[in-house]
């Protein structure tokens, strides 16, 4: 297996095999010692869901690191951002060629996201089983 991305969290719940773990997200300044003062410095909680064989040793509450392959976030990022890039440039191009008008082509550029979302919306749960993460106690 390659590089690991791993995230410390507190286990949510327990559902059967589900373990949902919540993890604080922080801003790449919140290390700083000014953040009290800032405003830029943020952090949010992100609920991860971790298929887990043997939930037996787990509790709600306790500290665990989660983790994932690296690979998985460069597959999220192209899903979220590379995908829809490159489809609205190329509808942009399109459609300014053929109608020759920039209004046209701009609307045409952002109507070519809504099937794209939908589909990616409709196979939720097969990409879901590729972005499988565990629970490194």
């Amino acid at each position: 297996m390659g590089i690991d991305i791993r995230h410390e969290g507190v286990i949510d719940s327990i559902e059967g095999q589900k373990v949902i773990v919540r993890i604080t997200q922080s801003s790449a300044c919140s290390g700083c010692q000014a953040k009290g003062l800032c405003r830029a410095a943020e952090s949010k909680d992100k609920l991860v869901e971790v298929q887990c064989a043997d939930t037996e040793g787990l509790k709600a509450g306790q500290v665990v690191t989660v983790a994932g392959a690296e690979s998985l976030g460069m597959k999220a990022v192209t899903f979220a951002f590379g995908l829809p890039l490159l489809l609205l440039v190329v509808a942009l191009i399109v459609a300014l060629r053929v109608s020759g008008s920039e209004k046209t082509a701009a609307i045409a550029a952002l109507g070519i996201l809504v099937p794209y979302y939908v589909v990616l919306f409709l196979l939720r749960n097969r990409i879901k089983r590729d972005f499988q993460f565990r629970i490194i106690l």
